[in-house]
């Protein structure tokens, strides 16, 4: 059985998307946001104290987008997974890093600074800047949905998946009203995915089942 160690909304959304996109049985422990100073217990299991943490027998996994291409290529074959015999091979692995290493990264600078760090250390033009830098490199997405419904590969992906993410989190933390039209429109598909609504479904169910807030 696959554990994905998931806190609400955050990027461990991706592979427990992954996760209801394949069909694929596992147990989902919610943990209170950040892990790291309100679960110390879960040190023992991730010493970094981050989320997402997957466990798959031996295998033991921390990045959220390299799960979702793990889990793709271990539990395969699945159209989820772009091979390296399609032509869209590069543009599937480039929009799977550029997800966390463009688009997530800025985002977590903006969370910080105008919700997670006390209130004396806010920083609104921190958060002003890196919002602007999210933004800038949203120009990519907003180029690619006026061309197709999809990212690459003409069919859904794990690339949507991870690229989605970055999309709600946008939307958590008040700069989905910048999405250009393209980019709207591409989240409001993906959003109306039977898998996409079965992990939101899944990840409100487990954090009322075992009593984790939303938000500490």
């Amino acid at each position: 059985m696959i554990t994905l160690y998931h806190c609400n909304a955050a990027r461990s959304f991706r592979p427990l998307w992954m996760l209801e996109e394949l069909g694929l049985p596992y147990d989902l422990k919610m943990l209170p946001f950040p892990p790291r100073v309100f679960a110390k217990d879960y040190l023992a299991i991730n010493p970094l104290g981050t989320i997402p943490f997957m466990i798959d027998g031996d295998t033991k996994m921390s990045e959220s987008s390299g799960i979702c291409h793990y889990l793709g290529t271990r539990y395969g074959p699945t159209p989820l997974v772009v091979n390296v015999d399609e032509p869209a091979y590069g543009a599937f692995l480039n929009w799977m890093y550029f997800s966390d290493a463009t688009l997530t990264f800025p985002q977590t600078l903006v969370l910080r600074y105008t919700q997670l760090e006390p209130e004396e250390r806010r920083n609104p033009q921190v958060a002003t800047d890196y919002a602007k830098w999210f933004l800038g490199r949203l120009r990519a997405v907003e180029a690619a949905a006026g061309k197709a419904d999809t990212l690459c590969a003409d069919r859904f992906t794990a690339a949507d998946i991870s690229v989605g993410y970055a999309l709600r989190l946008a939307e958590n933390i008040g700069l989905a009203k910048d999405f250009g039209p393209n980019v709207a429109a591409y989240w409001q598909r993906l959003q109306a995915r039977d898998g996409y609504r079965r992990a939101v479904q899944a990840e409100t169910l487990a954090g009322e089942q075992q009593k984790v807030p939303k938000r500490v």
